[in-house]
This record gives structure tokens, C-alpha cells and sequence, in this order.
């Protein structure tokens, strides 16, 4: 019990401090202050990679973040921030790209100014993609494939979703991207921003995107095709630690079940240096690793565990066994456990300024007032009984089961029971 009321003060203190979501000059902005002594602006964009128009466009242009634009060059983006002490960011989500500034309290005119010059006049120039963009792209692709992670929970988003969703976060190693396509696409993804501001005020926050702000938005053409879970099974044989992915998906918005049912099996423990407290965790044999995978977005959701060790089978076997038993029923204590569990994870997400930004950034996109009491209420729906029908339900239908690394040695879905 005093795990829930300790997350649920806490949710409480965050509504409070945050504002509502204000139209500035066609930008959605909305800011919250802890009176901390740094402040962070983010232009959350409704860019993300299912949105892309050619395969590897958008983790192009969170690449080309902060370069030329009308008002300054790359160079002088980055001098100037040095200047001040701030810091400069790029993030990419599947549906979002976030260009962010962190910086001292009160030097917010620089850094809303950078930021919306670069999403009003981009200069995309072809040399700065050749000279630098490139080899950035290049390094991340690679850097990704050579982490078998990495690689098996983007083959579980293709088998999963296929297309939208199921676009990778990465580049194709070789590919033919030019800067005409990067500034295509930015021009359809940067119709559709939201300002996000942390120790920030609201009103100084929307008068300075006003006041830099040269012109409205166009109207957002930026489309994905709704969600369609399919699942599958792949497997790639590859050096370094032997890897599976175990998952299911579900459509519809994210659901609350999903997260309790990951809280219900996770099997990692809540103290250093001890075992979980979840039946699953008792069964992993030692040297191998078992790390639960929630995976929510606007329309679905991708729930599985990441198995990496010497004893693949067996783990994987002790993870199917044990989704079976929760499908057949949870009881009260591991239901209140779970609950928690999963309710806190929630509401610590959002307190940084990061979980601010992805998990609430999307109800500023559509206008929905970024409340954390709001976020966490769906959570007092979930009841034990429905943990289990959540179980039972993904249980009937494709998983999606990747293996890489030592074929020979894998097994495949069905020697594991599914």
C-alpha cells in the first residue's frame, strides 16, 4: 500500500505543476517549473520513423538536427551554445523526433530562437549531408547491427507491425537518401510540432515562440497507416552473446493490462545483489539474462522478454511456462504486487524532464492536457482478473520470436512451448 500512495502523491504534485496546453503562432506549447535551476525547451515532432517517406529519412534528419539554417550555420549553432553552457539534442523515437535544449535558467530567448530557426529554415545543404550527416548515419546503423539487442527488438518490430511501426529507427546500411528527400520529409514532419518546456514559464515560453516564429505552420500531411499485428518467427546467425526476443503484440491504445502483465512476470529484482520476487525469476539458469520488454505506442503495444545467455532454452521455456500460468490466474498478493509495480514504473517515468517529453509529449500533440493524474487513472481499471484475460488473450494469438547468434544452438518458438 505504501507503494501506491507514495506514486499517487507524487503523481499529484506533478499535476499540479503543470500548465496547460496553449496554441502559440500554430504551435501547441506547454511547460511546467520546479523552480530548478536549469531549464530545457524541446520541438517534439510528429516525425517519427513510421511516418517516413523513404526508408531511413527520418534518422536522417535527427541527424541533420542543429545544422545550417536561414539564421546561422552548423558551426555557429554550436559555438554560441557553448557559449551559454548549454546543451544541444536529438532523439527518434518510432513516432516522434524530439530537438532539444538544455540550459541555465534565463538564457531561454537564445535557445527557443535556435530552435525554431531550425524548424522554420533548414538549409538541408547536400555538402553538410555528404560531410557530416553521413558518416553519423553510417556510425549509428553500424553501431546498432553489431548489437544483438539492438537488431532483435527491430526484427520484432518488422514481423510485428511490418509496415509503420515495424520501420526501423536505423538507416539501411547502404541506401540512397539525398538531402531533397530529408528536406521533403521535414517539410510534411515540421507542420506538426509541439513546444515542450521544462523550468520554463508557460507565458515567456509561448511569447518567444511567438515572437520568433517568421510564419504558422502548413497544414500536417504527415500519415501512418494504423496498426496491424501479424507476429512471426526470424533467425540470423551472428558472433557475440546468443540473443532471443520473445513478444506479443496488441492494438489499440497502450494498454494498462500489458504493463501490469510485464510487472507480473519481470523477474528483476527490487535490491541489489538479490533475486526477483516473481515466480520467473527462480527458473532463469545462472549465466543466462532476462530483461522484460513493454513497448507502448499511440495504437499498440509490444510486450515480451529479451533473453540473452548460455542457456536459451531453458529461460525461454521457464518465460513461456510462465506467461501460461498467469493466463490461467494471478492471485491477490502477485496481483497487488504487480500493481505497483507497474503504477510506479508509470509515474516515475514522467517525472524527468526525458519522461516528460516521451510519454506525455504526445497528449500536447493532440491537445490533451499533459496530466499526470490522467496518465496514471487508467491503472485503478486494472484488476487481477484482467491481467489474466491479458495473458490468455496474447497467448492466442502468432508470437513474434527472434533468435541471433549460434543457430545450432537456439531453439525454435515451438521446443520452448509456443
Amino acid at each position: 500500500m505504501f507503494a501506491l500512495k507514495s506514486s499517487t502523491r507524487s503523481a499529484h504534485r506533478l499535476a499540479r505543476s503543470f500548465a496547460t496546453v496553449v496554441d502559440s503562432a500554430g504551435y501547441k506549447v506547454a511547460s511546467f517549473d520546479a523552480n530548478q535551476p536549469t531549464s530545457s525547451v524541446t520541438f517534439l515532432v510528429k516525425g517519427g520513423s513510421r511516418f517516413e517517406t523513404k526508408p531511413g529519412v527520418a534518422h536522417a534528419l535527427k541527424n541533420f538536427a542543429f545544422k545550417s539554417s536561414a539564421g546561422r550555420s552548423a558551426i555557429g549553432s554550436i559555438r554560441e551554445a557553448e557559449l551559454y553552457g548549454g546543451v544541444l539534442s536529438a532523439s527518434l523515437t518510432r513516432e516522434h523526433l524530439a530537438l532539444t535544449a538544455e540550459f541555465l535558467r534565463g538564457d531561454e530567448d537564445f535557445f527557443v530562437k535556435l530552435l525554431t530557426e531550425f524548424v522554420q529554415s533548414p538549409k538541408f545543404a547536400p555538402w553538410e549531408w555528404a560531410e557530416y550527416v553521413t558518416p553519423v548515419v553510417e556510425a549509428d546503423t553500424a553501431a546498432a547491427a553489431a548489437d544483438p539487442a539492438t537488431t532483435a527488438l527491430e526484427l520484432a518490430h518488422t514481423l510485428a507491425f511490418r509496415n509503420g511501426l515495424g520501420a526501423s529507427l536505423f538507416a539501411p546500411a547502404h541506401n540512397d537518401i539525398t538531402s531533397t528527400d530529408i528536406a521533403a520529409f521535414a517539410s510534411s514532419a515540421f507542420s506538426d510540432v509541439a513546444v515542450l518546456g521544462t523550468g520554463i514559464d508557460q507565458t515567456t515560453l509561448s511569447e518567444l515562440v511567438k515572437k520568433y516564429s517568421k510564419k504558422a505552420p502548413a497544414s500536417s500531411t504527415v500519415s501512418s497507416p494504423a496498426s496491424t499485428y501479424f507476429g512471426g518467427e526470424t533467425r540470423v546467425a551472428a558472433h557475440g552473446p546468443d540473443t532471443v526476443f520473445i513478444g506479443f503484440g496488441a492494438t489499440g491504445s497502450s494498454s494498462h493490462n500489458l504493463a501490469a502483465l510485464s510487472a507480473y512476470l519481470s523477474p528483476e529484482p527490487h535490491v541489489k545483489w538479490s533475486e526477483g520476487v516473481s515466480a520467473l525469476a527462480s527458473q532463469i539458469p545462472e549465466g543466462t539474462s532476462v530483461k522484460p520488454v513493454y513497448l507502448p505506442y499511440s495504437d499498440a503495444a509490444l510486450v515480451g522478454f529479451l533473453i540473452q545467455g548460455n542457456d536459451i532454452k531453458t529461460a525461454g521455456s521457464a518465460v513461456v511456462a510462465a506467461l501460461k500460468k498467469a493466463a490461467s490466474g494471478v492471485s491477490a498478493e502477485e496481483f497487488t504486487r504487480a500493481s505497483a509495480k507497474a503504477r510506479f514504473a508509470a509515474a516515475s517515468s514522467i517525472e524527468s524532464r526525458e519522461g516528460f517529453v516521451n510519454v506525455l509529449g504526445s497528449k500536447v500533440l493532440a491537445t490533451s492536457e499533459p496530466s499526470a493524474s490522467a496518465f496514471l487513472k487508467p491503472f485503478d481499471a486494472v484488476t487481477s482478473s484482467s491481467v489474466s484475460q491479458a495473458a490468455a488473450s496474447i497467448l492466442k494469438s502468432k508470437p513474434t520470436f527472434i533468435a541471433i547468434g549460434d543457430l545450432a544452438t537456439i531453439p525454435y518458438a515451438d521446443e520452448i512451448g509456443l
